[in-house]
């Protein structure tokens, strides 16, 4: 069983059907781009737990997974304790989907979180203790959705009622900015064991929304510094009770050089981060490894074996596609896939950007010269 089935879906559905297993989705029909490739596909909402739970006893599955969706992960963990499969804890569910009930279980346990504060109303809030500039983000969304930077008193009402419109729960966090480089870790775990995989370099567009537009594989930063890392990231996953599947942590390391938690999903990192730079940059096939945990089947080891670079970028507005041609024109061979909308859109979230490229690179002369060329680093 997969549940969801977006473009990032259609490539676990895929190698699912490579792999030689009978694929099962679920998801709206709406968007749902990968249906035509499942072997069977079923327009129920990811969210609707008991439909899909009274649907699946008739299935009889093997196991159930999904990637870079929080909101598909309530689901597939409750449908993973209704009938036996592997899957993560409710428990670790909540604390993994819940910005706020993440920040407290990191916080108690002493590792390295930017202040924050629940806020319903914000007439019932004290920010005594934060100062400006705030982070403003609803507590149970992803993508950059009602992300952003606020510097002054008179933005602050209307950053957190944005917020707020976008949570499913009316729910928003405020928190102190951290300034500095951006980093997402990759792992994967198998009964309690966790395995590192890739460190990656986040681009954004910086205040006020955040929005990625790019990831870098590996990620340039030092060794000691990633060992560091990866230390926070393995009690934080002990934490979390992150005992099954793939899991995405994004950190910042501010200007002092601390390294300061932005969050932690159990499940891969989208913008084809888990999907296609993991296997670029390391050689490890995280896709077919994360439907092994699901079935019960015992992972490959995990040998870093690919020196390859990879590069995912993401179209914003026509500089950013003229870029890309020139890019096509100049470097073709290093292409590895790209889709780019015909018609533009504004973009005000992951969700509605224009377009992505995959790069795969092996020589860091021209990893600058792209680097430059695509303006990733303004």
């Amino acid at each position: 069983m997969i549940l969801g089935a977006n473009e990032f879906q259609k490539k676990i559905i895929n190698r699912a059907n490579e792999l030689g297993y009978e694929t099962h989705v679920f998801a709206w029909n709406e968007g749902a781009v990968a249906k035509e490739i499942a072997d069977f596909f079923y327009p129920i909402s990811i969210t609707e737990k008991q439909q899909i739970l009274n649907f699946v006893t008739k299935i009889n599955p093997d196991g159930i997974c999904s990637i870079a969706s929080d909101l598909a992960m309530p689901t597939v963990n409750f449908i993973a304790n209704e009938l036996g499969l592997v899957g993560n804890t409710l428990q670790c569910t909540r604390v993994t989907t819940d910005k706020f009930e993440m920040r407290k279980a990191l916080s108690y346990n002493n590792l390295p979180c930017p202040k924050y504060k629940l806020v319903k109303d914000i007439n019932d809030m004290n920010f005594t203790d934060l100062e400006f500039p705030l982070i403003i983000k609803p507590v149970d969304r992803s993508g950059s959705r009602g992300v952003s930077l606020v510097e002054k008193w008179d933005e602050l009402n209307e950053a957190i009622n944005n917020a707020k419109n976008v949570s499913f729960g009316d729910e928003v966090l405020v928190e102190e900015y951290i300034d500095g480089r951006e980093f997402s870790i990759e792992f994967i775990t198998q009964s309690g064991k966790h395995f590192f995989l890739q460190m990656t370099e986040k681009f954004t567009t910086g205040a006020p929304n955040f929005i990625e537009k790019g990831h870098l594989s590996p990620a340039r930063i030092s060794e000691d510094l990633m060992k560091k890392i990866i230390a926070i990231i393995e009690k934080s996953l002990d934490v979390l009770n992150i005992e099954n599947g793939a899991s995405h942590s994004e950190v910042k390391i501010n200007s002092n050089g601390d390294i300061k938690i932005i969050e932690i999903a159990a499940r891969m990192g989208g913008d084809f981060i888990g999907s296609n730079m993991v296997y670029i940059s390391t050689g490890f096939d995280f896709l077919k490894n994360t439907i092994k945990v699901a079935v019960q089947e015992k992972i490959d080891s995990v040998k870093i074996t690919n020196e390859k670079m990879a590069l995912v970028g993401f179209i914003f507005n026509r500089n950013d596609k003229n870029r890309f041609e020139l890019l096509k024109d100049r470097h073709p061979t290093i292409l590895k896939e790209y889709e780019i909308k015909t018609e533009l859109n504004n973009v005000c979230d992951s969700s509605s950007r224009n377009g992505y490229y995959i790069l795969e690179i092996d020589n860091e002369k021209i990893l600058n010269e792209i680097l430059e060329l695509l303006n990733m680093e303004e």
